[in-house]
């Protein structure tokens, strides 16, 4: 980016972030430390998303405490509050912007309270990153800080680590082909069991779903670590540092023909098997079809993709197989995922530059915010990514794989027929 602001910014914070990988662990307190009003509009941007109650407290630093506080005494008084109304098998204390700045000391808050409350913590200042760092530092985090080292693996023992913008049913369908290869699965953080849009007994006190921390503990035995997008690579890394003998396998997508058939490919050779699920193998064929039916719509059809780097690069992976025209990509954070990718312009930018990139394009693929330019331009549009407010069940959509790619190639096809003739 050369510009010296952001106008219209596609970029989310760290904190949230943290909260969404927070929300996959069980019985979980997400505790933002720093303003209430940080805390309020990431629980209100998430409950419009999801539409689902979202479960998150906060230090409530105001301008007073921030002055006079070291931060002990605000976390340490946020958990009492909590603990005396719920009984969390974790809390994860995550920064803001001004708490960073102010440079409490988080760690030595969460030692404090040891004997009291389990905590995991984390540095998220919004002043740097986005999204997907966000979420990505705090899985190292939780790995770093409850995951007990081992030295000897379960074969028939896998871990999953998605990225953010993996939906609940992504990860899900994720969990559930690895284990068709013979692995009991397990995801860290798991949003198919929290975030999924189950009813619940209970909402909103507590994260209602996900893997538990005694799950989490125990994890270090893990024969295979998978780990899905570029912002996450890191984490199966440290994950080694629980348990060398372990096996990293790290993907930057999972989505389309090509990148699917990697992701089989090496579980098939990591498990021994020489032919995967019959299932798995008709999902390939009509993946096929699904290309040869929609290059006929898809084909030269000129695309702006407005996502995080880790969607974006999934999302394209897939059109372009089916002969779409990528003509820029415009990113929030940067990332190195995309530097292989056929792409004539990758933008670290916000919606002025989206609009710019608009004239010559057919299609924008961005969130909710990316309608109104869509509608001033007369393009087609496809919403994804973070947040989606005109639609229910963006948990339950899904665009990975062979089944996801089939069902995200018809979706657009169908859109930029409707728009074509008349229907915008």
């Amino acid at each position: 980016m050369n510009k010296p602001l952001q106008l219209n910014p596609i970029k989310l914070s760290q904190p949230m972030g943290a909260l969404l990988c927070f929300l996959g662990i069980k019985n979980c307190m997400p505790l933002m430390h720093g303003a209430q009003g940080c805390a309020s509009f990431s629980k209100v941007f998430f409950t419009r998303h999801f539409n689902d109650p979202i479960a998150v407290q906060t230090t409530a630093v105001n301008d007073i405490t921030a002055v006079i506080d070291g931060g002990d005494y605000s976390i340490s008084e946020a958990v009492k509050n909590i603990t005396a109304k719920v009984k969390p098998d974790l809390v994860g204390l995550f920064t803001t912007g001004m708490t960073e700045t102010k440079g409490d000391d988080i760690k030595g808050a969460a030692y404090l309270l040891k004997d009291t409350q389990l905590m995991a913590y984390v540095h998220t200042p919004d002043f740097e990153g986005g999204l997907e760092s966000g979420f990505a530092k705090s899985i190292e985090a939780v790995i770093e800080q409850l995951v007990e080292p081992k030295e000897e693996i379960n074969r028939q023992k896998a871990l999953l680590i998605p990225n953010v913008n993996l939906t609940p049913i992504e990860v899900e369908k994720l969990k559930d082909q690895i284990s068709l290869f013979g692995f009991e699965t397990f995801s860290l953080p798991d949003l198919s069991e929290s975030l999924d849009g189950h009813l619940g007994l209970k909402q909103g006190a507590l994260s209602n779903g996900g893997i538990t921390v005694d799950e989490i503990k125990k994890l270090g035995d893990s024969a295979l670590v998978i780990t899905i997008g570029d912002s996450v690579q890191k984490a199966g890394e440290k994950f080694l540092l629980k348990n060398p003998k372990s096996k990293h396998l790290h993907f930057d997508t999972v989505s389309g023909l090509l990148k699917a058939d990697r992701f089989y490919k090496e579980l098939m050779d990591f498990s021994g098997v020489s032919m995967p699920h019959k299932s798995i193998v008709k999902w390939r064929k009509r993946v096929q079809d699904a290309l040869l039916d929609t290059h006929f719509i898809l084909g030269g059809t000129n695309v702006v993709i407005a996502l995080e780097p880790d969607q974006a690069l999934s999302v394209a992976t897939t059109i372009i197989e089916a002969g779409a025209n990528v003509k820029s990509i415009v990113l929030p954070t940067k990332s190195k995922a995309l530097d292989k990718l056929t792409c004539r312009n990758i933008i670290v930018g916000d919606f002025e530059d989206v609009e710019n990139q608009l004239k010559e394009a057919d299609l924008l693929i961005t969130n909710f915010h990316g309608e109104r330019v869509a509608k001033a331009h007369k393009k087609a549009h496809i919403l994804r990514g973070f947040p989606d407010y005109e639609s229910v069940g963006n948990q339950l959509k899904n665009d990975t794989l062979y089944e996801g790619s089939c069902y995200m190639l018809f979706e657009i096809a169908n859109i930029l027929n409707h728009h074509k003739h008349g229907a915008h």
